[in-house]
């Protein structure tokens, strides 16, 4: 009897220990979760060398012949390699030797102070590394930023680069709402706003959320601001070279993005006649990872067919 209530006690100690971190640091919990799935799926964590230093990306390598399609996934703005986990987990089984790295600034990659962190950096980043992994060709997908990084990749390597597909991406002019101040949240409220044009429709972050996710923000806010002052410049803008683009693309939106509303993917889609364009009925921005089910499907189909679909539109509604 003694023994079960020292078992017992024992249980009530590491529930409410658990209980403590997970209130103080739920990001980190969420983090950890994310980590081990990756692990119980065979998602290695790994590090290569690259001019720009000891870089960090994710690995997810199917068990067949040939070891897989190569697919580089770039990830957005204030983000890192492991939100594409729903993702690599789904394209590892549909046959793809997926790589997803942490940006140059971003996760467990080099963060030089003197950096400008731009489109342009970014681009000559992922090429670098594309490079140091032994990639003589690859198909490549970017989300948001990164969409617009990958088509910048396509468009000026297109030796590297086989087929593109984009996520709810950036890269033509399209005033975002609240502008620059929108990724620089102070307080919860701006916060929340941001989240709610990521997600529309979704609950309202919890107070203790919030809470952790401006002091995880704060870590590299400096360098979420200097990539949105380069991408608010102008610069590296596709309006008027998106049509050059000689390799196939496929635009994957969120029908509910509230940052990037669909408009500007049916706007890049006309820039691009041969491209195609698959709508992710009911998701928002975050489409690749709340709604990866689909956002894979597409991107699997889109990047096996042969040929290559050329100017189609079609949605992609819920499972019934």
């Amino acid at each position: 009897m003694k023994r079960f209530g020292r078992l017992l006690l024992l249980v009530v100690v590491v529930v409410l220990a658990g209980s403590i971190v997970f209130y103080k640091r739920p990001l980190w919990v969420e983090q950890q979760n994310v980590h081990f799935g990756l692990f119980l799926h065979r998602v290695q964590s790994n590090y290569v060398m690259t001019p720009e230093g000891r870089v960090h990306y994710y690995e997810a390598e199917p068990r067949i012949p040939g070891g897989g399609v190569p697919l580089v996934l770039v990830h957005g703005l204030g983000d890192r390699g492991e939100s594409w986990a729903p993702m690599l987990e789904r394209l590892k089984k549909d046959g793809f030797h997926v790589y997803a790295p942490d940006l140059l600034g971003y996760g467990r990659s080099p963060k030089p102070s003197d950096s400008d962190y731009s489109i342009g950096t970014e681009e000559k980043f992922v090429t670098d590394f594309i490079d140091s992994i032994g990639l003589q060709k690859t198909d490549i997908g970017g989300w948001s930023m990164g969409g617009w990084i990958a088509l910048k990749v396509a468009m000026d390597h297109p030796d590297l680069v086989d087929r593109v597909v984009v996520y709810d991406s950036a890269g033509i002019r399209y005033q975002v709402p609240g502008g620059a101040q929108l990724f620089h949240p102070t307080d919860g409220p701006e916060l929340q706003r941001l989240a709610s044009l990521l997600e529309p429709g979704s609950k309202p972050l919890p107070r203790f959320v919030r809470r952790d996710a401006l002091r995880r923000m704060g870590r590299e806010q400096w360098v979420v601001d200097r990539s949105v002052a380069s991408m608010e410049s102008g610069k590296d803008v596709l309006d008027g070279a998106l049509g050059g683009l000689t390799e196939p693309l496929l635009i994957v939106w969120g029908s509910d993005d509230g940052l990037l509303p669909l408009c500007v993917g049916e706007k890049m889609h006309a820039l691009d006649p041969r491209s195609e364009l698959d709508v992710v009925e009911g998701c928002g921005h975050l489409a690749p990872k709340t709604c990866s089910r689909r956002v894979a499907a597409a991107t699997a189909s889109f990047l096996k067919a042969n040929p290559a679909p050329v100017g189609g539109e079609q949605r992609l509604a819920k499972a019934k």
